[in-house]
């Protein structure tokens, strides 16, 4: 069974920073000025280092390749950005509810991959393939 849910936990739990990944390569100025506004140095840099992340990470967990090494930096880098975009204690009133659901959504990734970072990919990934080898 694990054959089949593994890979398609690491679709799952990727999907998100796949998507995202691309809309911000596809939108690379407006993201990287929005960076800009929000005090993020280098805001141009931050983007690219972001869609990095993002992308190859989403792509390195879904194939099951380094999965502990992406899924712990995938993990670090949804630290700051949760606490910077989905700051709910300092939303305004009508916005404190969606950013408290997004704060709390992305801890459940965090916690998914935490897992990820510790146990590894699992089952049909290019992890479990070499160290059969």
């Amino acid at each position: 069974m694990r054959a089949l849910t593994d890979p398609l936990a690491r679709i799952l739990i990727s999907a998100i920073f796949l998507i995202s990944g691309i809309q911000m390569l596809m939108h690379f100025d407006s993201t990287a000025h929005m960076l800009g506004e929000k005090g993020i140095p280098l805001a141009t840099v931050a983007t690219a280092i972001s869609i990095l992340i993002e992308i190859g990470g989403a792509i390195m967990i879904i194939i099951g390749w380094q999965t502990k090494l992406a899924a712990a930096i995938q993990f670090i880098y949804l630290i700051p950005v949760t606490i910077m975009y989905h700051n709910f204690w300092a939303a305004p009133p009508q916005l404190h509810d969606v950013q408290q659901v997004n704060f709390l959504k992305n801890l459940a990734i965090m916690g998914g991959l935490l897992i990820l970072a510790t146990r590894g990919a699992g089952a049909s990934s290019v992890d479990a393939g070499a160290s059969h080898s």
